[in-house]
């Protein structure tokens, strides 16, 4: 299919809730495919839907341990107490990076184009890849669970950049 451009801060297919995918259809098995394609690219470790502008739960993921893969329907089922804190950038917040603690192990479950039950789970990037993608398909940005005096040092950064 194709790489799409990916949305940035700003605009609100980004902070929408997305919908649930029912039936797959040929659409769903495009837009899958077009996320595979998208995040096929060197530096981008995942992608949701609504990053290209397609208001579906479903992200995909390009991972060392995991190889590349999309996941329709995501919901995280498992997450440790034990915390991971590292800088964390988003491709819909451009060429920046700001410290954020996420859960060390995440654990979700949803299904792959061909309707199969599938688990995408890890720590370290993978846990954090979980969280993050999860959270953009709930209409959240990264920056959202940021500690408030980063917060808002993150939020002069991009106003400065729109």
């Amino acid at each position: 299919m194709s790489i799409r451009p990916i949305r940035v801060v700003g605009d609100p297919v980004l902070r929408t809730p997305c919908d649930p995918i029912g039936e797959i259809t040929d659409g769903v098995r495009g837009l899958v495919q077009d996320l595979i394609d998208t995040v096929d690219d060197e530096g981008r470790a995942g992608v949701a839907a609504n990053q290209i502008g397609v208001s579906l739960r479903a992200f995909s993921w390009n991972l060392e341990d995991h190889g590349i893969g999309c996941i329709l329907n995501p919901v995280i089922v498992e997450l440790s107490e034990e915390t991971q804190d590292g800088d964390e950038g988003c491709l819909s917040v451009p060429e920046l990076w700001f410290p954020r603690t996420r859960s060390a192990y995440a654990r979700c479950v949803g299904t792959d184009v061909d309707g199969k039950e599938i688990e995408l789970a890890g720590d370290g990037i993978t846990a954090r890849l979980i969280q993050h993608e999860v959270g953009h398909l709930d209409g959240a940005l990264y920056i959202d669970g940021l500690e408030r005096s980063v917060k808002k040092q993150a939020l002069r950064q991009i106003r400065e950049r729109l």
